[in-house]
Parts: C-alpha cells; structure tokens; sequence
C-alpha cells in the first residue's frame, strides 16, 4: 500500500479537554531522538540542559520545577504551573506567551514551557558544535514529550521518587 500524507495523522497523547495552562503538577520525559545516548556521551549538552531547565522559572515566573533527572537518553522532570492570571501585552513578547487578538497574552501552557526548553536547548547546542567544529548531531530531541498530570500529594511524592531513584537503578552514566 502506497503512502498517502493526507491519511496519515498524529495522534495527540495529550489529555481531552484539558486545561493544560491551569495550575498544576505535571511529571514529563523528554525522550532522545533515535534513542542515541547523547548525555552520556556529550558532557556540554548534558550542561546546557542542566542550564536551560533552571532558566525555564526565570523565563516564566508562574512556574517552579520539582526535581528532574538527565539520563543517558532522555529526561525527566516535574514542573508546577502556579497560580497566574492574564496580563496585559506591553510591546515585547515573552518566550511562550500567546498574544490573543485583544493584546492580551494568556498564561503559558505546558507544551510553551517545554517547547521553549527544547527550542532553547537546541539553540545553545547548535551554537556550541558550529563554533567548536565537532561531529556531533545537532538534533537531538525527539518530536514530542510525554506528560502525566499529578492529581495529588502522594502521587507527586511517589513520581518525586521516582526520579531520584531512576540513576539508581542500574540505569546510569
């Protein structure tokens, strides 16, 4: 059977119906393109990722980070979208705001944060292996993420765990 682009269509796993810009826990794994265990090989990139997820509170200042891990080929981490309300467009656009046509820039979703964090990572990455001349892949990030919705203090503190322990279990650098 011959390819036809206009059957094919990407299912969304994201949730139905879900405010994905509300206030909330959310635990995501961002998986490495092809698998390829980048961060265990690239120290720089494993860096500016680091980097890049510690900037993301500075980026957007109703959203704290829990604890996240960076793993051989992929990372996890866990993000708190806070309490936040619109705030009114003054000329510069903010990294994942979305201007709506009143000028007005609605709270930024859980995919603008990580959409920012991947982009901003490739970024810095590109930059480094074009000014250090190495043969490295440029892109690493796989499309898409995965994400699940915290629904209560103990499931924070079970997935809390398990991003600590994931290292631990004979799964490291």
């Amino acid at each position: 059977m011959k390819y036809d682009p206009r059957r094919h269509h990407r299912r969304s796993i994201r949730l139905r119906n879900y405010d994905y810009a509300q206030p909330g826990a959310y635990f995501i794994t961002i998986d490495l393109k092809n698998c390829r265990r980048h961060f265990a090989s690239c120290p720089e990139l494993k860096r500016i990722v680091e980097e890049e997820w510690e900037n993301i509170s500075k980026r957007y200042p109703n959203v704290k980070l829990g604890v996240h891990v960076i793993m051989p080929d992929h990372f996890h981490g866990i993000i708190v979208i806070v309490g936040a309300t619109l705030a009114v467009a003054q000329g510069k656009n903010r990294v994942g705001a979305r201007p709506t046509p009143t000028g007005i820039k609605t709270k930024p979703t859980l995919g603008d944060i990580v959409g920012s964090f991947k982009s901003l990572c490739f970024y810095r990455w590109f930059q480094y292996v074009r000014k250090n001349k190495i043969n490295a892949p440029v892109k690493f990030w796989q499309r898409n993420y995965y994400e699940h919705v915290i629904r209560n203090d103990r499931e924070f503190q079970v997935i809390r765990e398990y991003i600590i322990n994931n290292p631990v279990r004979g799964y490291s650098d």
